[in-house]
């Protein structure tokens, strides 16, 4: 197959430095420089028609002057001489660029037409680039140091992709002294063409790379950014960094890229649902990069102490508190084993204290009985250099015990000069090995929050909940009448009908405009209502006096609507009063109040927000937030997220809520962010919620013209499960087949397919024998990104258990025009009409996603595929470089 598209960039056979010089200070000289002393394998030409020479070797004036391919330039040079060089390499037939000079968009108005200009002609030539305003990039196992940093980077399995180049710089230095190497490093600068999402891209297929690092500012494109880190995290592990969490972080970070930040709750919530580790420091990154590159693979977060000292055991246990990580409640029969193994004086629990002159042998038998417990998930091993302490001795048992479980398990050797041959033994041995109780505590959290978070990653919510439909189109003819009438505010009666047509749960009510519409609504209502003053300028009404709860008679609601417009008046008096809202009182002594809501975050689009509602829920400040689409999981993951989550249980003596009810006002409340890309906010506040289910008693709205796509879901970070595509449909013999987008779940079901596939089948579909299916390929097959990909399984009920059939799938190319496609049927169901409705189903869905071009690549013997194809409209062509490939294409 075709190599990535970013190779010319990453694994260049050639490369020219615009900007190259003699001068020391120069950033061309620095680059052409550190190209030179990497060891390079392909010519590296200075360009600079000032010089006959640079640096001994021969220098250019241009490209021209050059006249050898070149698959890679470097611009080295002032911003203004950029989109020269550009369109000169686009018609030298250069593929990839590294803008290093500053100077564009982030300057102003003219620094933007540059910016522009580059983009245009890199368009025009087909052309990748990286920058501008960016250090560049190193590949240490491929002697490319295509930067301007002082120095280059030890060979290793971990890539680096960082918006700042500075620190990029500071890394590499400090990485050195601290035997850490790469295998790439990048700085994307600008990214004003490459960015975070294409980088990953390539990362995610470079066998080099075992783990990911990332230092976030800000982000361009939040679809592309979450796409490519899904991807990439379910592969590999990716630990990132984000500044900006503070306002004056954020606004260094908008003046330094131009990127936009959002709220760092949100992005915390993005990072966890791609299944990413985050981080706070740069130390942290490294710790977490080595716990995750290691051997283990946790499957919990139940964690135990074991500990020659009491003093760093309680450091431990303070830490895993600070982190809410439970500490591991130890097993009867655990306890039993140690009271036998061990000293009378162990402290019988968790942190297991086995007293500070504890012998190798003694360490060995405490860490390998815990280690049993079904009750523990991981082990760190604490050891302090006591006078009887046998630390290397100590850590060589550690290593021999380690070879023979699966259970993660974490050292801590505190000290210095007695414990150094240890913590030696330990780096060779690739044991993960801290100095601090704290340190090593955060290596275990990163092992159980890489385990949740790619359990949260797994999770492929419909747009849908599966229960009754709501009434989309009612909701968004509600919400567009508004619009017509320059309104971007709902009132309160068009909110709760909105959330009606959603079937969440709302008292009865009704917009009056004199006291008398006052009395009849109440009547029809039923008593005791509330009165609320109606404005669309007010939204905190029970600040200014325009609330009445619990009015019992039509006198009451006569004067309480002259009350409400006096006090309003008074203390609003620049607001709009158009009347009062009437609705029904609802009386419940067990409710709690709660906030469910939709906020429109400036990266990421839609999310929702939950947490503690009532009256003061700014002082409160109870909130947890999540992308949607959400599922039963995910919500019950964001209840549990918020001090609100304990008070729904049984509490003193009130009853637990109807917790299931709630979940579903949060999955419609999903339902509503996915299928209403008109809303930009909506607070439900209170809903309150006890044992007879939720109830919605104020909501507010508001609203604006959604931007047009072809996507549906456009204006979402995380593309649904695409439930609209599944089919019902049956084959000729009357056999009745679905097609429908494949599944995480399907993992089993697409394993079967692939196992009972003749050998043949298997060398045409993957032109290889196929002889082990891979997890790792388990995974890329059935967790894919619909916003990028799409695989259409055909399915069937074979005696009650669902059988595949037949899979087809395509794969968007980089120029988001055009994709490419593959397709198996099982054999003893071939020649059966299967293969022609999955294809034309595919090219439907294609199609609809705005695809132009469907092409693919068959073996040349593979007669059927290439009967099939042609008998759909596909042309093909013979590979002119390998006959034995065919390539197939058609117009969508």
């Amino acid at each position: 197959m075709d190599p990535h598209y970013l190779t010319p960039l990453f694994s260049p056979s050639s490369v020219a430095v615009f900007g190259a010089s003699d001068r020391e200070d120069a950033v061309g000289a620095v680059v052409f420089k550190n190209l030179l002393e990497a060891g390079f394998d392909g010519p590296v030409y200075p360009i600079n028609p000032k010089h006959e020479t640079v640096q001994g070797h021969p220098a250019f004036a241009d490209l021209a002057a050059l006249g050898k391919p070149v698959e890679l330039a470097v611009i080295a040079t002032p911003a203004k001489t950029a989109p020269g060089i550009m369109r000169a390499c686009g018609e030298h037939g250069v593929k990839a660029v590294i803008v290093m000079t500053a100077g564009f968009h982030e300057t102003g108005p003219q620094g933007a037409r540059l910016e522009q200009q580059l983009q245009d002609y890199a368009q025009q030539y087909g052309i990748r680039f990286l920058g501008p305003n960016c250090l560049g990039i190193i590949r240490p196992g491929r002697g490319l140091n295509a930067t301007f940093s002082n120095g280059g980077a030890v060979a290793g399995n971990l890539a680096l992709v960082s918006q700042s180049g500075a620190l990029c710089t500071a890394i590499l230095d400090w990485a050195q002294n601290n035997r850490i190497g790469f295998s790439t490093v990048v700085s994307t600068g600008m990214a004003a063409d490459v960015d975070f999402g294409d980088v990953l891209d390539f990362l995610v297929a470079d066998p080099s790379t075992k783990a990911i690092l990332l230092y976030i500012e800000g982000i361009y494109d939040a679809r592309s950014f979450m796409s490519a880190l899904r991807a990439a995290a379910r592969i590999k592990p990716v630990i990132a960094v984000k500044v900006g969490r503070h306002e004056s972080g954020t606004q260094a970070v908008m003046s330094h890229t131009g990127a936009l930040v959002g709220g760092d709750d949100v992005f915390s919530a993005a990072l966890e649902r791609s299944g990413v580790v985050r981080v706070g420091t740069i130390g942290q990154l490294f710790a977490a990069a080595r716990t995750l590159a290691s051997r283990y693979k946790t499957v919990g977060d139940r964690m135990a102490v074991v500990t020659n000292g009491g003093g760093p055991a309680v450091m431990a246990a303070d830490r895993a508190g600070d982190l809410r990580l439970p500490m591991a409640k130890l097993g009867e029969a655990t306890k039993r084993e140690l009271d036998q193994a061990l000293p009378a004086t162990w402290s019988h629990g968790n942190p297991v204290d086995i007293i500070g002159d504890a012998t190798p042998e003694r360490y060995r038998t405490a860490t390998a009985i815990c280690l049993q417990d079904e009750g523990v998930d991981g082990v760190v091993v604490i050891l302090t250099p006591q006078a009887m302490t046998r630390p290397t001795e100590v850590a060589q048992g550690m290593i021999d015990l380690a070879g023979d479980i699966q259970k993660p398990l974490l050292t801590c050797w505190m000290g210095g000069r007695q414990v150094s041959a240890g913590r030696e033994l330990f780096g060779d041995a690739k044991l993960p090995a801290f100095a601090t109780p704290e340190a090593a505590v955060d290596g275990f959290y990163y092992l159980a929050s890489y385990h949740r978070n790619q359990q949260l990653l797994r999770q492929t919510p419909d747009s849908f909940s599966r229960h009754r439909e709501p009434d989309v189109e009612g909701a968004r003819m509600m919400i567009e009448a508004a619009l017509s009438e320059q309104r971007q505010v709902l009132n309160e009666p068009e909110s709760m009908a909105v959330l009606g047509a959603f079937h969440i749960p709302a008292v009865r009510n009704g917009i009056a405009r004199s006291a008398g519409e006052a009395l009849i609504l109440a009547e029809s209502i039923g008593f005791p209502v509330v009165m609320k003053v109606f404005s669309p300028d007010i939204s905190h009404k029970s600040d200014c006096g325009g609330v009445r709860l619990n009015i019992s008679s039509a006198q009451l609601v006569r004067s309480a609507y002259r009350e409400i417009l006096e006090q309003v008046g008074k203390n609003a008096s620049n607001a709009r009063i158009e009347g009062v809202t009437v609705e029904k009182m609802h009386h419940s002594a067990n409710a709690r109040e709660l906030m469910v809501g939709i906020v429109n975050d400036a990266v990421f689009g839609p999310v929702i927000s939950f947490g503690i509602g009532g009256a003061h829920v700014e002082v409160i400040g109870d909130r947890a937030v999540a992308l949607p689409p959400l599922n039963h999981s995910l919500a019950e993951n964001l209840i549990e997220r918020t001090r609100a989550a304990k008070l729904l249980g049984r509490f003193r003596q009130l009853p637990p809520v109807d917790r299931g009810a709630l979940v579903e006002v949060l999955l419609r409340i999903s339902e509503m962010a996915c299928e209403l890309p008109w809303i930009k906010e909506l607070d439900i506040n209170p809903l309150l919620v006890d044992e007879t289910g939720p109830v919605a008693l104020d909501a507010r709205m508001r609203v604006d013209f959604a931007h047009p796509s072809t996507d549906r879901y456009a204006h979402m970070a995380i593309h649904p499960y695409p439930a609209h595509l599944m089919i019902q449909t049956q084959l000729g013999d009357g056999t009745n087949i679905v097609i429908r987008p494949i599944r995480p779940e399907d993992a089993e079901l697409e394993k079967q397919f692939i196992e009972n596939l003749s050998d043949e089948s298997k060398y045409f579909r993957f032109m290889n024998a196929l002889h082990q299916l891979t997890p790792e390929m388990l995974v890329r097959f059935t967790q894919i990104d619909y916003d990028r990909e799409m695989a259409l399984i055909v399915t069937t009920d074979s005696g009650g258990d669902e059988e595949e059939l037949a899979v087809a799938r395509y794969m968007m190319n980089p120029d988001g025009r055009s994709c490419e496609f593959a397709a198996v049927v099982s054999d003893r169901w071939q020649r059966r009409g299967i293969a022609h409705k999955l294809l034309f189903h595919l090219m439907e869905v294609a199609r609809d996603r705005g695809l132009e071009v469907m092409e693919g690549e068959i073996l040349t013997n593979n007669y059927k595929m290439l009967d099939l194809v042609r008998s759909i409209g596909f042309k093909t062509q013979r590979d002119a470089e390998d006959p034995g490939i065919t390539r197939a294409w058609r117009l969508l």
